[in-house]
């Protein structure tokens, strides 16, 4: 299981020219998941990102987790971040999750947040969205279940 984290001052999901949904301060956390990825990896990266020290403290530290600066997060599914580019100029998608396997840890790893008391929202599970996201830092940092 793949994980783009960024760290936002906003962030918002246009699906059909419409907001779906948005955030103020935060992360923006884009999930990619593949077929060999269960809810092991779902808890491990769910626990990884909400204990994650990527906010500055008083002193201009990176020293706080989204705990403890009370922003929300924004997911949103990203089949994409599990291509295979190493042959060929096309990527192969060979390794990500069929959609409903992909659907269910998904749901499993908003549903974690939230019971950590994460404010969070997610955007559209297969749609085409238009992410809006205004990066702060900018702050962006990968996590990878299997490593």
């Amino acid at each position: 299981m793949l994980l783009v984290v960024q760290r936002c001052k906003s962030a918002e999901v246009v699906v059909s020219k419409k907001i779906i949904t948005k955030i103020k301060f935060g992360l923006v956390l884009l999930l990619g998941i593949e077929k060999k990825d269960t809810l092991e990896d779902v808890l491990f990266l769910v626990n990884k990102v909400t204990s994650l020290r990527v906010f500055n403290d008083d002193n201009d530290k990176i020293n706080l987790s989204i705990n403890n600066v009370k922003g929300s997060i924004l997911v949103v599914s990203q089949f994409t971040l599990c291509g295979d580019t190493t042959k060929g100029r096309r990527p192969s998608f060979i390794n990500s999750a069929e959609p409903a396997k992909a659907k269910k840890l998904y749901d499993n790893f908003i549903s974690e947040l939230k019971r950590k008391g994460i404010k969070c929202k997610n955007g559209a599970f297969g749609a085409h969205m238009e992410l809006k996201l205004n990066n702060d830092g900018p702050f962006t940092l990968i996590l990878n279940s299997n490593k």
